[in-house]
């Protein structure tokens, strides 16, 4: 391709923002234009910068992207937003490509593109397949746990755990229920059901774990089987993998080893007795759970490979 296609980053100062900034200084056609630190609030500025670029990276708190998306509605630009607003909104596209074999192509044509949410990312991947070919009914009582590393809760968190000497081992959050990531797990992982979800987080930058325990009664099929449905989902995928694990030779999963990538690791156990099964997902949380898989998102959009830039 010789065209250099622009690209706008509406917050690029935050978290997210910073890494899909840093991602694109290496991508073969893209350039970023930026605006002023002057004008970062002057909508008019921010504006003309969306008009003239061919994506829009929204890396803003809800409420601020709400309050932009009024104003791109009336533009042409296609847009990615990387906060949670929008996922479960028809007028935009949920921005997981493996979702199903339709969901790149409606990537590729959509306007509107919202990015899943990390933990969001392992529990659909982890869920979906299950429930799509009816191994899980979409009323059980699913009930997910997932750990990550604290750069998951944006500058304030990361600023809160580096300036103190002694950080928390664990932090259990989302206690009352409600984490804003639970509306786009309902909606495509296919549950008649709201889950439980407590995610944690750990003292360590990047990295995650998501995990959802089964009892054999609650599932309507072996570990192996469970298995095959991954493989058969994923198995033409790049950044998804169906992983086995030797617990003989390591009894532990490291939630940080994929840091820096867009893949996410997919393992099923099951007990001795083979009446309980834990698939696990491992991603890195700024990764394919939230800079890497925009970039992958907007690879898509513009009609190039997927794995530019992640």
């Amino acid at each position: 391709m010789s065209k250099t296609l622009k690209v706008f980053i509406d917050g690029q100062h935050g978290t997210t923002g910073l890494q899909i900034r840093e991602k694109l200084e290496h991508h073969p056609h893209v350039q970023v234009i930026e605006i002023a630190t002057e004008r970062r609030k002057d909508i008019d500025a921010r504006k003309a910068l969306m008009r003239e670029a061919d994506i829009v990276f929204l890396c803003l708190p809800d409420d601020a992207s709400k309050e932009i998306a009024t104003e791109l509605y009336q533009m042409d630009s296609r847009v990615i937003d990387a906060s949670s607003a929008h996922r479960t909104d028809p007028k935009w596209v949920y921005g997981l490509p493996e979702l199903s074999k339709t969901q790149r192509e409606q990537i590729k044509t959509a306007q509107y593109v919202s990015n899943p949410g990390c933990y969001a990312t392992g529990a659909i991947l982890l869920l979906n397949p299950l429930t799509e070919q009816g191994l899980l009914p979409a009323n059980t009582a699913i009930h997910i746990n997932a750990y990550s590393g604290y750069s998951g809760g944006g500058t304030a968190m990361i600023n809160s755990y580096e300036s103190d000497e002694t950080p928390p081992a664990l932090a259990l959050y989302g206690l009352d229920f409600k984490h804003k990531h639970i509306p786009e797990i309902i909606k495509y992982s296919q549950l008649a059901r709201r889950p439980s979800f407590i995610p944690s987080v750990v003292p360590t930058r990047q990295g995650m774990v998501v995990l959802v325990a089964f009892d054999k009664t609650e599932l309507n099929s072996t570990t192996q089987a469970i298995k095959q449905i991954y493989q058969n989902k994923y198995q033409d995928e790049a950044f998804i993998h169906l992983k086995e694990h030797d617990l003989e030779q390591d009894k532990f999963l490291n939630l940080s080893n994929l840091n820096g990538s867009n893949h996410c690791e997919i393992y099923a156990y099951e007990s001795s007795d083979q009446s309980q099964v834990l698939v696990v997902a491992r991603l890195d949380n700024l990764g394919k759970g939230a800079s890497s898989a925009a970039i992958q998102n907007m690879n898509i959009m513009l009609g190039l490979d997927e794995a530019l830039g992640v």
